[in-house]
């Protein structure tokens, strides 16, 4: 019953020392079993996450020169707070579309275990970019106030993005490894 509800990595602390014996004994476990591979392959939502991801950090960039032009001059609040608006909304559907992407590839809407650290940092990041909406949308706090909460939201914004990215790249060695292994070829 526990497996069903806990998707934290450690096994230990809930007695679930089987399934996670091949990650304790030091051999790391590949991101993707092979099933979980192709349906990753197949699914339309790992093309939506190709696309959103590069267009989610891009709006970020945009937002982040107005922001930080903000808080240095003092003009274009206006400007500026409706491109953190607009990168919260592209940061929304991002979550909304992974999490379906989670669900269609690890059977799970989120914290599959081998995203688990990225979902839970991604609370992180939902919940500063929503406070922000909160404040703007309240009137609480001045300008530079929501400005620099929208600083702290994309400076977890950047820690997440690093994080995704650092998956995707393991996802890519592993898969590598996999071609270029005999084993890892009768394994995947």
């Amino acid at each position: 019953m526990l497996d069903a509800l806990d998707a934290s990595p450690w096994g230990a602390t809930t007695g679930r020392s089987a399934r996670h014996a091949r990650s304790q004994s030091g051999q790391r476990q590949p991101l993707y079993t092979a099933e979980e591979r192709r349906r990753r392959d197949a699914s339309p939502w790992t093309l939506v996450q190709g696309i959103l991801a590069p267009l989610q950090f891009a709006v970020f960039l945009v937002s982040l020169g107005l922001v930080m032009r903000y808080l240095a001059t003092g003009e274009g609040l206006a400007v500026a707070t409706a491109s953190v608006i607009v990168k919260t909304v592209v940061l929304y559907v991002i979550m909304v579309t992974g999490s379906i992407w989670e669900k269609v590839v690890f059977g799970r809407w989120l914290f599959a275990p081998a995203f688990y650290w990225e979902d839970v940092f991604s609370m992180l990041v939902l919940a500063l970019h929503t406070a922000y909406l909160g404040t703007v949308f309240f009137g609480i706090g001045d300008g530079q106030g929501q400005m620099l909460l929208a600083l702290a939201a994309y400076a977890a914004y950047v820690v997440n993005a690093a994080q995704f990215v650092l998956k995707l790249r393991a996802a890519r060695r592993d898969e590598a490894s996999a071609r270029s292994s005999p084993a890892g070829m009768s394994a995947a």
